[in-house]
């Protein structure tokens, strides 16, 4: 059975692409992440798993020699129709949609499938931080709640990576207001930095206030 596809699968592309994340080369972040996710779920497989048009292709994969597998046979597709919730598959052989699946059939012989989505802050699912094992099972509810924040910290990464790629695309200089800090944007309107850069890219911002200007503005004698 071929997974379904999302209704705004074009938009969810959009921000899969503006990751820069496809293709890339591993990283101690995301590798550590899935480490840990293996070990909390006791299984032999955890995966950073991103799905694209025709793939899911793997930021970290633990137990598993391949970097990507055809989409049609992605657990996770399955998984980002449902981004409010984690995927929980008890036995593959069980389940009609996957009981054919050559991943379920042949190697790695995947029976359990645990899968937490990872939900950008528009909204969308990139794919999912998943656990595998080769017999069915279950999940204890700490083992749930450990497998969620750490799919959490994966988004946490990911969104860092999309406010980088942001700024970096902004190029040539920017007159900025000495004073006020202001920046003119290309029709001679001034505006604060954080919305210029807003407007420019997906990044978003908090406030908060630095050690220099708390003991400069705020300080209590």
């Amino acid at each position: 059975m071929l997974p379904p596809i999302r209704k705004d699968e074009s938009a969810r592309m959009d921000s899969l692409k503006k990751l820069h994340i496809l293709d890339t080369l591993p990283e101690e972040a995301y590798d550590n992440i899935a480490y840990l996710a293996s070990q909390i779920a006791d299984t032999p497989i955890a995966l950073v798993s991103l799905i694209d048009s025709r793939r899911q292709w793997f930021k970290s994969h633990i137990g598993l020699e391949v970097q990507e597998t055809p989409r049609e046979y992605a657990f996770c597709a399955y998984a980002i129709l449902t981004p409010e919730r984690m995927l929980i598959v008890p036995d593959a052989t069980d389940d009609t949609r996957f009981e054919a699946n050559p991943l379920v059939t042949g190697t790695p012989d995947i029976r359990f499938y645990a899968g937490s989505p990872l939900v950008l802050s528009d909204g969308m699912p990139m794919g999912t931080l998943c656990v595998i094992d080769r017999k069915a099972r279950t999940l204890s509810e700490d083992q749930l709640r450990g497998l969620q924040i750490l799919s959490e910290q994966v988004v946490a990464q990911l969104e860092l990576r999309r406010a980088l790629a942001a700024v970096k695309q902004l190029s040539g200089l920017l007159p900025i207001c000495a004073h006020c800090k202001n920046v003119r944007d290309d029709t001679g309107y001034w505006q604060a930095v954080e919305c210029y850069i807003s407007e420019h890219s997906d990044a978003r911002f908090t406030h908060g206030i630095c050690p220099s200007c708390t003991e400069k503005h705020f300080r209590i004698d």
